[in-house]
């Protein structure tokens, strides 16, 4: 299935469901950011989706991590909320979504990795890489907050 993202275009179509959702920011021993290429746009993101209804948001990520990549890792922070009522994301199924995500730091504690249905490619990227990699502003956004060290989450 094909996803389309749209960010304060006037283009965009209309939201038809709300989907609650987690991302993790998973660093290496080296400082280095766990990124994965997605199947269905082809552009690098965090790993993350949405809630399931037994699930709480930290729990969410965890899985959410696994499932994508293999690795087992543990919350260690969080980076932020993402509610920009401007970021829409459109499937090819008729799903046009706004999605609210809460974007949480994370480290491995175990796994190996492995990419899923829902990824081409995998791979730990050095924060100086991040500018020359196709990301969608939303993901981008996710990024520069973790990497400025907030005293505090960004709520936005």
């Amino acid at each position: 299935m094909a996803r389309t993202e749209y960010h304060d275009d006037p283009n965009a179509p209309e939201p038809n469901s709300m989907v609650v959702a987690a991302s993790a920011v998973v660093t290496d021993d080296r400082g280095r950011i766990l990124l994965q290429r997605r199947r269905d746009n082809g552009l690098w993101a965090l790993p993350g989706g949405g809630m399931d209804m037994n699930e709480s948001l930290p729990g969410t990520a965890v899985r959410e991590v696994r499932e994508e990549t293999g690795l087992e890792v543990e919350i260690t922070g969080l980076v932020g909320t993402y509610t920009d009522p401007r970021h829409i994301i459109a499937y090819s199924d008729g799903e046009v979504r706004r999605q609210f995500n809460v974007c949480f730091r994370a480290r491995v504690v175990g796994g190996s990795l492995a990419i899923s249905d829902e990824s081409t490619e995998l791979r730990f990227v050095h924060p100086d890489e991040l500018d020359v990699l196709p990301l969608h502003h939303t993901q981008r956004l996710r990024l520069t907050h973790f990497l400025e060290y907030r005293p505090n989450p960004y709520l936005g």
